[in-house]
């Protein structure tokens, strides 16, 4: 039965449903709770609009583990000090960025010595490329916390793969990795007639498994 329905643009800048079914979603959450286990102890800061496929985690992910969720107050997604209020008096361990919205988080969290006792114990940045010198940065910002890179188009439901950042062995790159897929998924790159290409060999990426949307 479909979960839901998210129109995206994609590099299009068409509008388009993606229709994605309660076994996909479901195939996703349980994923990302094998690959990076809540416990009951965890806070998710929900601070997504639905619109984006981000907030399917957000709002589903902490059900599965009896975490909890804190539901940032509306507007505040927009002000970084705010967040950094929220994520210290709530005691949020899991929250989410883009990139860009990240710079300034690390921003005011450097200015409020945010990394002195948080509780904050993974960040998730996606929707965008992350730049290393941004992921440099948050790790010496937040040193407790993990950085992870999710990547995945709205049709791969939310996320198809991800990394998690190691600030000595991700120092000197030129680009972030997508990392590896999540349980469930299977990625492979192949050439125009559709054959895998050899390892190191450039092609296009195509996504398969449980996530892939309806149609």
């Amino acid at each position: 039965s479909l979960a839901y329905v998210i129109y995206t643009s994609g590099s299009t800048g068409q509008p388009k449903g993606v229709a994605v079914e309660h076994r996909q979603a479901v195939s996703f959450l349980t994923g990302m709770q094998h690959q990076f286990p809540l416990s009951e102890d965890d806070i998710v800061m929900v601070k997504t609009s639905f619109s984006f496929d981000a907030s399917v985690w957000q709002l589903f992910w902490w059900t599965l583990s009896g975490a909890s969720a804190y539901l940032l107050p509306p507007g505040w997604e927009k002000a970084p000090a705010l967040i950094v209020q929220a994520i210290h008096q709530e005691k949020v361990t899991t929250a989410h960025f883009i990139p860009a919205m990240l710079n300034s988080f690390l921003d005011q969290a450097e200015m409020l010595a945010l990394g002195d006792g948080t509780n904050l114990k993974r960040v998730f940045a996606g929707g965008e490329p992350l730049a290393p010198r941004t992921a440099a940065r948050f790790a010496s910002v937040l040193p407790q916390a993990s950085l992870i890179h999710g990547y995945g188009p709205t049709e791969a439901t939310v996320d198809a793969a991800f990394y998690v950042l190691d600030p000595e062995r991700d120092r000197d790159r030129l680009r972030i990795p997508i990392g590896k897929p999540v349980p469930g998924a299977r990625l492979y790159v192949l050439d125009p007639h559709l054959a895998v290409q050899p390892s190191g060999v450039a092609g296009e990426l195509y996504i398969a498994g449980a996530g892939v949307a309806r149609g």
